[in-house]
């Protein structure tokens, strides 16, 4: 593989990279909005037995079990990410590395480790 080709097959897998990263944190907000709302059933019930039943149907009516997006819970937001864009990534992702790369991953890094540990070497010998 030439240089420029082993560069842009390192750009593309880094922006997969990335994405991976953006999907973590999709799973996070996921998770975390999923805690959060069973939380507020625990709320419901300390403002019931506080004597607080008016603010705890507010909070049950308005707020427990509530879509995050227009019809959509978290699980169906990260399951329409997976569907539309990060499967769709990846399988583009793959299908270039394994054309213009015969599928190695990680060429670039690859370049970079034996260069690294070539000067590594060198200057431990001087």
């Amino acid at each position: 593989m030439d240089d420029k080709t082993i560069d842009a097959l390192g750009k593309l897998r880094k922006a997969l990279e990335t994405t991976e990263r953006a999907r973590g944190h999709l799973y996070s907000f996921h998770q975390l909005t999923g805690t959060a709302d069973f939380e507020l059933g625990d709320a419901i019930a300390a403002l019931r037995e506080a004597g607080h039943a008016d603010h705890a149907q507010r909070v049950q009516r308005e707020l427990l079990g509530r879509n995050v997006l227009p019809g959509r819970w978290t699980f169906q937001v990260v399951e329409e990410y997976d569907d539309m864009y990060y499967e769709v990534f990846r399988e583009v992702e793959r299908a270039v590395r394994d054309d213009l790369g015969d599928g190695e991953r990680h060429a670039f890094e690859k370049g970079l480790k034996r260069e690294r540990q070539r000067r590594s070497a060198e200057a431990y010998d001087n």
